[in-house]
């Protein structure tokens, strides 16, 4: 039998050096030093790097972490508030050949020692600020070969001590600025480990490769519409998912990081009006802080300003808030899992005539896929067949493709179980709305059961939020002896604002079916994560050890 003759297309057209480069967002920094070299890079109080400098520094770091013997997939971490270093170790680190674990700059002693073991850590760049905790999970993690850097930022005056054998200037001074940073043989290398932020327990190690940093870091730029030059404000946690990517992104277009210690409504205006910030990013509490500031803070803000908001399902007051005061707000929708931001609520110039309400509401959802990402979906969790595009029928909101993380360090079977069928199983429950875009519903674990009914905690939320009174609202289970599980809110109100709980039930009771109201209302100050996310587990914690709901 006669061989299949060959396609033409599968001779003599190989990968060659000429047209075949594994990507790297490293490639970004060389290209913006090269063609802006006087650009502002990074603004930090009265330090001013351009591209050209922001380049150098970054060489001279990848150089000088050689020198200390760190070398490919290694790892080095970082508990770094956002500052002009965790810019400068998303280019340094990465470019020695290591990979970057950003830690959580709130996290415990115990659970930061828990990472630096877990995920091997052969050095520590730390912020004075944070030495008494991370001094502790130093001596905790027993790694006696780490080496720990610090960084003595002069913006920072709070207390806090130098804890380590290096200073982070001294050890930048000892690397040659002719180094060139290390770009992957192949791109599906590792390039940061992320940790997730704890929300339902202990953390997970989240791996990056290079492939899926480089497109994430471009599709921030084309699905959010940035313009060339954009002046970034770090409102968003460099720490958490590598900042959804930015720092590449920022690189990528060109524009300028101003960088931000403290998330504080009176700072972020400033810094806005200051530096002429066209963008920042957050979840929804960092956008409702703003939105309730005084009028008086935003005098002088003339521009246009684009905000970008995820890390939970933003309620509907708050996008209404914002558009009140005339930011321009876009909704994305990820986890840790999937490098941040990997769909976005695409916006379309018709919904500019509708009314506020329904802007609104269809400014909510979560989207559609993010340009470099190949699907985002809602399917059956036991078929997973995709559930009808009715807005009613409920599913598992699942994602595939280039900008899914190379799975959990260590742990091969909680990959397997995440990967099953063939998709990234988020834990959220969604819609499909006509038009094809997700809706969350809930998640999984935080559906309420009762008397047989399911009630979305999301629900409830919005309704809370929409109450003048009302800050910040969470809705979790509590046990109940007739109904198995009853709703109870946690709130926080608005500064000076007044409601007491029969007030807020009341507003419910006209605005939900009865089996939805919360049976309790409990006033107090409610658990977030540094990225703004509620701390559900612990409120759950809370709702059970309180007296049985009449």
């Amino acid at each position: 039998m006669a061989s299949p003759k060959a396609s033409p297309y599968t001779v003599g057209l190989d990968k060659t050096p000429a047209n075949y480069v594994p990507l790297s967002p490293l490639t970004f920094i060389d290209r913006s030093a090269s063609i802006y070299p006087d650009h502002p890079a990074v603004v930090h109080g009265k330090r001013r790097y351009t591209w050209k400098e922001t380049y150098r520094r970054c060489r001279k770091l990848a150089s000088a972490l050689t020198k200390l013997g760190i070398g490919k997939l290694d790892t080095v971490s970082a508990v770094l508030p956002n500052t002009p270093e965790m810019v400068e170790c998303h280019f340094g680190v990465p470019g020695c050949g290591a990979v970057l674990n950003t830690i959580n700059t709130r996290l415990d002693a115990d659970t930061i020692a828990l990472i630096l073991k877990h995920g091997e850590a052969k050095a520590l760049i730390t912020d004075r600020e944070f030495s008494e905790t991370v001094a502790q999970a130093v001596r905790l993690a027993g790694l006696p070969d780490l080496i720990v850097i610090d960084v003595d930022d002069p913006e920072y005056e709070g207390p806090g001590q130098r804890i380590g054998s290096l200073e982070y200037e001294a050890l930048v001074d000892s690397g040659d600025e002719t180094f060139s940073l290390v770009t992957p043989d192949d791109e599906w290398d590792a390039i940061s480990l992320n940790y997730t932020s704890g929300t339902t327990g202990a953390p997970k190690g989240v791996v990056y490769h290079h492939r899926g940093a480089y497109l994430n870091a471009l599709s921030n730029i084309v699905s959010w519409g940035m313009p060339p030059h954009s002046v970034y404000l770090w409102t968003l946690p460099m720490f958490h998912c590598n900042g959804w990517c930015f720092p590449w992104s920022i690189a990528a277009n060109a524009g300028t990081n101003v960088c931000l210690r403290k998330v504080e409504a009176g700072l972020i205006f400033d810094k806005i009006r200051d530096h002429g910030v066209t963008h920042y990013c957050g979840a929804p509490i960092v956008h409702a802080m703003l939105a309730s500031a005084p009028e008086s803070m935003r005098q002088g803000i003339s521009h246009t300003v684009y905000g970008s908001v995820a890390a939970a399902p933003p309620p509907a007051a708050m996008i209404k808030g914002m558009a009140d005061i005339g930011f321009d707000l876009t909704h994305v929708y990820g986890l840790t899992e999937v490098y941040g931001p990997a769909a976005v609520c695409a916006k379309h110039k018709s919904w500019n005539d509708l009314p506020l309400a329904e802007q609104v509401r269809l400014n909510g959802r979560q989207g559609v896929r993010y340009h470099a990402q190949e699907a985002v979906t809602v399917l059956d969790v036991e078929t997973l067949a995709p559930v009808p595009w009715d807005g009613k029928t409920l599913g598992e909101v699942m994602f595939r493709g280039n900008i899914v993380m190379k799975g959990y360090l260590k742990d091969k079977a909680m990959t397997d179980e995440a990967f099953r069928g063939g998709w990234y199983h988020t834990g959220d429950l969604a819609v499909i709305e006509p038009d094809g875009y997700v809706k969350i519903r809930d998640r999984s674990k935080d559906v309420i059961i009762s008397g047989g009914e399911n009630i979305s905690s999301i629900e409830v939320e919005d309704v809370l939020y929409s109450h003048p009174a009302v800050l910040t609202a969470a809705v979790v289970a509590a046990p109940d002896e007739k109904w198995g599980e009853v709703p109870c809110a946690f709130i926080e109100l608005r500064p000076g604002a007044k409601a007491t709980e029969a007030d807020l039930i009341a507003y419910c009771r006209e605005h939900l079916a009865r089996f939805k109201v919360p049976k309790k209302i409990i006033f107090s100050a409610i658990p977030k994560t540094s990225t703004g996310k509620i701390q559900k587990f612990t409120l759950r914690d809370q709702a059970k050890s309180k007296a049985s709901f009449e």
